[in-house]
């Protein structure tokens, strides 16, 4: 079943357990092709009894902080108009930072002697195991594709 919704200027659809933003590049961004294996890890393990927007927020959470290890670095490979950051910057990564309105993962960085809190989305793991390059690369997957909490 299909449940729409209309919010703004947007329409956006329940399919199964995820919100998407249909038809739309996230950021400006191609959507990246449908990845069956990736599919499968977000919904079977990620996502597993996940209702509701604050319950995929909170498996999203989950998630990074079992597959992630702080600090890491990383650097910036898109840019953002709500993030300092430019394209090809390096940052250190301390951990994930709490937000008030799960509308994305953020994290804590430190970049040019200051802490900042900007989207997981706009980050690239360096050097980082493959464990963690894989859930940075989900996420990605996740953002790019538009599903929403």
């Amino acid at each position: 079943m299909i449940l729409s919704v209309f919010i703004g200027v947007h329409w956006w659809f329940n399919v199964g357990r995820v919100a998407i933003r249909p038809n739309s590049p996230v950021n400006g961004l191609p959507r990246m092709k449908k990845d069956p294996a990736i599919e499968h890890r977000i919904q079977d393990e990620i996502m597993d009894d996940a209702c509701g927007e604050q319950e995929r927020h909170g498996a999203w959470i989950c998630y990074l902080q079992d597959h992630l290890s702080f600090p890491f670095a990383a650097r910036c490979v898109e840019r953002r108009r709500e993030s300092l950051l430019a394209v090809g910057e390096g940052v250190t990564v301390n951990g994930l930072a709490e937000s008030d309105e799960p509308e994305e993962i953020l994290v804590d960085v430190r970049w040019k002697d200051r802490d900042l809190a900007v989207p997981l989305a706009q980050l690239q793991g360096v050097g980082v195991a493959p464990e963690a390059a894989q859930a940075i690369a989900d996420w990605h997957y996740w953002w790019q594709h538009g599903y929403l909490f």
